[in-house]
């Protein structure tokens, strides 16, 4: 049997690049894609970290890849070899009542590729092959390089929520706190969706300058302790709408802090289980919309794809460092620090 080069986290903390058993596609409608490039997420890094706890050792993370299909299994009719590809990491069986409801990410029967949620987790792409199926395949815009192609996941995930689920509308003023990677992309949705003024919300400097470059409005320094007060300078009347994709737990309680009645609000970072608390009365009173969003759908998907495909989203100006896979650790500490945005592997 072949094997590969992959990113194996052995406990948290303990990330080695070692040659593995290639895979493949032995089962109905299962694919090998070689991994052209691959985004970093922050739960891969929350894994690696161990900050979160949900993971099975031995683990390849890795869950936004882009790549080209190598092999094809039984049963698999739509894609070829030598097709460009983007994965959807969130597997579904297509027959369950959520997924016939259109929520293929409430699967009964889920699993991920190196990603986070379903308790069946596959392999994931910090690595040279990774083994996925065929529904969870999409074909790559010719036009895309497989960098803005493989932050498809990402992307769409930002769309699911900012426009699927928060419904947010034009003119809408709208405040994003946390502005790394998936923050951004929320930003990036709501400029294309013709937010009126957009607040970037954030501690460090670099982020706030990324934002500003990448058209927000207005920033604010989320460090200083007086964010509320900043955000209500700029629009005084309050905001519209309140992405939280930061992660850390005062982010969502700058969130729940910002509202004015009828403001719509996503708890879209944080994936710890944390608490914060709600007034009840306040809650009632405001009648604002509290909303969340996690995972992707085959929806979302290709509305991430159409949003890059157009121009819409200039989806490689969120892009800050790329590694070989030779550098994963490197990688791992970018991660760690304040001043980067959309990180990329490229095995």
């Amino acid at each position: 049997m072949t094997n590969m080069l992959a990113a194996v986290l052995h406990d948290f903390n303990d990330l080695i690049l070692e040659e593995v058993p290639r895979p493949q596609a032995r089962n109905y409608g299962e694919v090998v894609v070689q991994i052209k490039s691959c985004g970093f997420c922050a739960t891969d890094y929350k894994a690696i970290k161990g900050i979160r706890r949900n993971v099975k050792f031995p683990f390849i993370p890795g869950h936004e890849p882009s790549g080209i299909v190598v092999e094809v299994g039984p049963g698999v009719v739509h894609f070829k070899e030598g097709d460009e590809v983007i994965c959807q990491p969130s597997g579904y069986c297509g027959f369950c009542k959520n997924c016939r409801d259109g929520n293929s990410h409430y699967c009964e029967h889920a699993f991920t590729t190196g990603g986070d949620g379903p308790e069946d987790v596959w392999p994931g792409a910090f690595a040279e092959y990774m083994l996925t199926k065929e529904n969870c395949l999409f074909a790559k815009p010719a036009k895309l390089s497989f960098d803005a192609a493989c932050l498809t996941e990402p992307l769409s995930g930002a769309w699911k929520g900012v426009i699927q689920y928060s419904e947010m509308h034009v003119g809408d003023d709208v405040v994003v706190i946390g502005v790394g990677g998936i923050g951004l992309l929320c930003m990036l949705v709501a400029k294309a969706a013709g937010a009126g003024r957009l607040i970037a919300v954030d501690h460090s400097e670099f982020a706030r300058k990324q934002a500003l470059t990448l058209g927000a409005t207005h920033v604010v320094d989320s460090s200083t302790g007086n964010a509320v007060k900043d955000v209500y300078a700029i629009i005084p009347e309050g905001p519209d709408l309140v992405i939280e994709a930061a992660g850390p737990i005062a982010a969502v309680n700058l969130a729940r802090d910002l509202r004015r009645r009828g403001t719509r609000w996503n708890i879209f970072g944080i994936t710890t289980h944390e608490k914060f608390e709600l007034d009840g009365g306040l809650v009632h009173f405001q009648e604002g919309r509290m909303d969340a969003s996690f995972g992707t759908t085959p929806l979302a998907m290709t509305k991430a794809i159409r949003l890059m495909e157009t121009g819409l989203i200039p989806i490689e100006k969120v892009v800050s460092h790329r590694f070989p896979l030779s550098q994963i650790n490197e990688a791992v500490a970018v991660m760690g620090s304040p001043n980067h945005n959309k990180v990329i592997i490229h095995p």
